[in-house]
């Protein structure tokens, strides 16, 4: 047994014990048909195609290396909800495996569909349609030296029967074993279990010297090649820990659905209730959080179960440390955390006492966002921010509503966008948020996020898009300022937000811009953007601001004053504006901005020249072309 270290995407792990040896092909399609082998219940379904299953029949037939596979113990500290493969008989679901198959299940399950089990075959074509097949080898050209031996393993429908025209005419008829024999073309679901079938094969020609010797042959140039083919198994200890398995599947599944914490403990949880299934528990609290606020695209729309999951991890984790602290337990307390080993290591009871009291303050999150005027998922600053703020929310329940409360979360939360602390690995933030920002709410210090939040004025000529969370922060913070549109001088609620397609949109338009020679790299800042209406935004087209200005009143039916006043609620000078003087305006709005930014963050921003390299930004497509249909 080999003992090696593993890391995987810069996680150390503890050891893991493997062995790495061959087994026969034929005794493991054995033991997975009769249970001894199974799925764990994460794994994707069985998805070969009728090429790729020639193809593996082919490549074994010729004793060609397929990949090893790979199998984990049973009887450990994973485990997950077992499942046959597919197709296997039904006696085997009531066998304890001894052994979970995580790596290999498509070419396991291919070779028990197509040589051990005697139906058809449930495959697609190269069109992805259903089609249903029973594979044969065709024993004169599988002896063929010059011939392809991917060309001598044949499919044929249900029925046996291969047509063309439209069924007009019969191609070949194998719907008898006379056929079969009269032919030459050997069932691949008799490769385990070939003696009647040579019996007959040899009678049915009247023991004739020549075809017995053509049998043989084949039996020992094509068949034996299935019967002494050995696989590459590598074989995971019992030991091994779950995080383990959850890095060492996604390394070796890398062409196949990336596996995540939510789907191993979908397994975990079903081995250990039965019954239980995690992902109809998920479908409903989903369904419950986007019936909370009537709206298809608001920012629940978009949790993953991944994040609810590091949030549940992060209070069950709370509370049992503030467990051991208070009973005065010896040793040093557990630490809060939401990494994926502690997610992993979240009990099935954990889950159901804390799910629900989560759901309520992922609600309380989304009406949190709704009160800073982030109404759309793409407005989210950072998705990940969910997480501690849904887990502070629950620990504060009612109390939340406090205005003294809502102030400092707002300012951690802004302070959280504005120092764009959430963009890398951030579990030991998560865990750092839950605990601080609850004892500052009770009185104590500032948390690290308030603490460690930084901005730089000379970063507002960097943010050009919505890649960056601090883009969406002004954007969100202007609405929540009260800025109001600029030719009906309706508020940003969320009513208007969606009836009215506002967006955020060039004050100076970039046609004007180009044409006055402006670089893009001025023109295309947050300094020169604003949220607007669409309707307001085909006004304003591509015009001069001093013309589309004019233009406002005969929309609109309001006055200049008022439309002045509506202007300021962006921070905007109507003079400037007016005037077309872009270097006034730039200068003018970036001052107000900022000042903007500290009232958010509760902290003054650094004005001087820093020597950090710029920070470049690429638009995204999408909105670079929503732009340029807009002007």
């Amino acid at each position: 047994m080999q003992r090696i270290r593993l890391f995987f995407s810069g996680v150390h792990m503890a050891r893991v014990e493997f062995d790495s040896t061959k087994k026969p092909l034929d005794d493991l399609l054995k033991r997975a048909r009769d249970g001894h082998i199974q799925l764990p219940d994460f794994q994707r379904g069985w998805v070969w195609d009728d090429e790729g299953l020639r193809s593996l029949l082919a490549s074994i037939s010729r004793s060609f290396p397929v990949g090893a596979i790979m199998t984990l113990q049973t009887g450990g500290d994973v485990r997950f909800k077992p499942r046959t493969i597919e197709g296997a008989p039904e006696v085997s679901k009531q066998v304890s495996p001894e052994a979970l198959l995580l790596d290999g299940q498509q070419r396991i399950t291919s070779l028990y569909q197509t040589t051990m089990r005697q139906a058809v075959v449930d495959t697609i074509n190269a069109k992805k349609q259903k089609i249903r097949r029973f594979y044969y080898i065709d024993m004169a050209k599988a002896l063929d030296d010059s011939a392809d031996r991917f060309d001598a393993i044949v499919g044929l429908p249900e029925s046996k029967i291969e047509t063309r025209n439209f069924g007009k005419e019969i191609v070949r008829d194998l719907s008898s074993q006379e056929a079969e024999y009269e032919q030459c073309m050997f069932p691949t679901n008799r490769i385990f279990d070939w003696n009647d079938w040579q019996t007959n094969f040899v009678a049915h020609w009247g023991y004739d010297g020549e075809k017995t010797q053509f049998w043989f042959r084949f039996l020992n140039e094509v068949l034996a090649a299935f019967h002494q083919y050995q696989m590459p198994v590598i074989e995971l200890g019992r030991r091994t820990s779950r995080e383990a398995v959850c890095l060492v599947f996604e390394k070796v599944n890398t062409g196949g659905k990336k596996l995540d914490a939510f789907e191993l403990l979908t397994a975990i949880y079903a081995g250990e209730e039965e019954g239980f299934h995690l992902r109809d528990e998920w479908a409903l609290i989903t369904k419950r959080l986007k019936d909370s606020i009537a709206l298809k695209d608001h920012p629940l729309t978009r949790l993953q179960a991944t994040d609810f999951f590091q949030a549940l991890a992060l209070l069950y984790t709370r509370d049992r440390r503030l467990a051991h602290l208070a009973e005065g337990r010896s040793g040093e307390a557990p630490a809060i955390s939401c990494t994926r080993d502690t997610v992993l290591s979240v009990p099935l009871w954990a889950y159901k006492k804390y799910s629900a009291k989560l759901e309520e303050g992922l609600k309380k999150a989304g009406k949190f966002l709704f009160s800073q005027n982030i109404y759309w998922f793409k407005d989210v600053p950072y998705q990940s921010q969910l997480v501690p703020l849904a887990a502070i929310l629950t620990e504060l329940g009612d109390q939340w509503e406090h205005d003294a409360v809502r102030r400092k979360l707002a300012q951690w939360y802004w302070c959280g966008v504005f120092g764009e602390l959430y963009g890398g690995a951030i579990e030991t933030r998560f865990a750092k948020d839950l605990a601080e920002v609850l004892a500052w709410i009770s009185g104590g210090a500032e948390p690290t996020t308030v603490k460690d939040a930084g901005f730089r004025a000379e970063r507002l000529d960097t943010m050009t898009s919505r890649l960056s969370a601090a883009y969406k922060g002004v954007h969100a913070l202007l609405m929540n300022e009260g800025a109001r549109d600029f030719r009906s001088g309706q508020p940003f609620n969320h009513t208007t937000y969606f009836d009215e397609a506002v967006d955020i949109h060039h004050v100076f338009p970039r046609a004007w811009c180009r044409k006055a020679g402006i670089p893009r790299e001025r023109f295309d800042t947050i300094i020169n953007k604003t949220p607007l209406s669409s309707q307001t935004n085909r006004i304003i087209g591509g015009d001069a601001p001093s013309h589309y200005l004019a233009k406002l009143p005969q929309q609109g039916g309001v006055s200049d004053d008022e439309i002045n006043r509506h202007l300021e609620s962006h921070l905007i000078d109507p003079a400037l504006l007016r005037a077309d003087d872009f270097d006034a305006f730039v200068a003018r709005r970036r001052e107000a901005l900022l000042a903007l930014i500290e009232k958010a963050i509760g902290k003054p921003i650094y004005r001087g020249s820093g020597s950090d390299e710029p920070v470049e930004e690429v638009l995204l497509d999408d909105e670079d072309s929503e732009l340029q249909a807009a002007e």
